[in-house]
């Protein structure tokens, strides 16, 4: 590990020594706490996620879904004047199993402040009590009601974008196919943060795969285990709505950011997606860091690229949400 970075050697070192952060290492019990833990908004933990800063107001929302259960979501509004701001609808990482939208504090309240959004974090239901394909259909009924009530959230219905981290990412994807498909809300813009987007064996051949199966934050071994909770028996793996880059046609999506790491299991994974998005002719920025690890946008303070790699997502979010009608 002495080519770290030192800001990522010491997050290895912290993430290494705490078998609680490896879902490879949870039995049952330390699973079921770990869903069910609320990460408070300051301490210790403001220190490793990043905080999300002053100009944006946070709060809590949610809706009945038509599970018969509140999905719960976390709001990020910048507190200067205005109306009719693009919405951001996001989903957070965590492998399907793990993780919240609180945990996307620093890169939402960074996305609210600096595209001027409001952005709206879904905290959708979690496997493995939860398999594929529940996460897929709250993110797709999230975005639905977002849309419906946007200029309640002081932001315009007209322009709309995903935006999700790993697991999150996968999500983000597969609702811009679905909302294409479903004629549901049009989306201007796709922000895909290391996103997991085959869930096939294939993703086992890949040279990023191999090159890091004791990942910082993500091995192999993990996703092993993520995918093991996520998946019913039996599902066809190169279903699209599992593995977006196995969907029959890409055309037709919504402008895309693709970030990637290069210490990341799922670099390729990524990179593979972004490859294909723009031979679909879906206009990609692609912004690869190769010394960063899996989820390093969630560590801002030890990670060096996670300014650079925001001021990328924000760049490509603002010219494509400029571009769409606005009200």
């Amino acid at each position: 590990m002495t080519s770290l970075r030192p800001g990522i050697w010491l997050l290895d070192k912290i993430m290494k020594a705490n078998p609680a952060v490896s879902i490879a290492r949870m039995d049952a019990a330390t699973l079921a706490a770990a869903q069910s833990t609320v990460l408070p908004d300051r301490g210790l933990i403001s220190v490793m996620l990043g905080r999300p800063g002053r100009g944006v107001t946070i709060r809590s929302s949610g809706f009945v879904a038509s599970h018969g259960e509140r999905l719960p979501l976390r709001i990020y509004t910048p507190e200067a004047a205005g109306s009719g701001r693009p919405v951001v609808v996001s989903f957070h990482g965590g492998g399907f199993a793990l993780g919240s939208a609180r945990q996307t504090d620093w890169v939402s309240a960074t996305v609210a402040r600096t595209v001027g959004a409001v952005v709206v974090s879904v905290d959708y239901r979690l496997a493995p009590a939860h398999k594929f394909p529940a996460a897929v259909d709250d993110c797709y009924e999230a975005l639905t009601w977002v849309a419906a009530h946007a200029e309640e959230l002081g932001g315009d219905p007209d322009r709309l974008a995903v935006m999700g981290e790993s697991a999150g990412g996968n999500l983000a994807a597969v609702i811009a196919i679905m909302a294409r498909d479903l004629g549901g809300p049009a989306i201007a813009h796709q922000s895909l943060l290391y996103p997991a987007t085959d869930l096939t064996e294939a993703t086992r051949q890949t040279a990023s795969y191999l090159d890091n199966v004791r990942g910082i934050i993500l091995t192999n071994a993990d996703m092993d285990v993520f995918n093991g909770h996520y998946l019913p028996d039996g599902v066809d793996r190169r279903d699209w709505r599992l593995s977006p880059v196995h969907a029959a046609d890409l055309a037709g999506l919504p402008p895309a950011v693709v970030v990637v790491g290069g210490l990341d299991p799922l670099h390729d994974s990524g990179v593979a997606y972004a490859r294909a998005l723009e031979s679909a002719g879906v206009p990609v920025t692609l912004a690869d860091y190769p010394q960063m690890p899996h989820g390093f946008l969630n560590f801002p303070y030890f990670s060096k690229s996670a300014r650079p790699a925001m001021a990328a997502v924000t760049t490509s979010q603002r010219q494509a949400l400029e571009l769409s009608p606005a009200r």
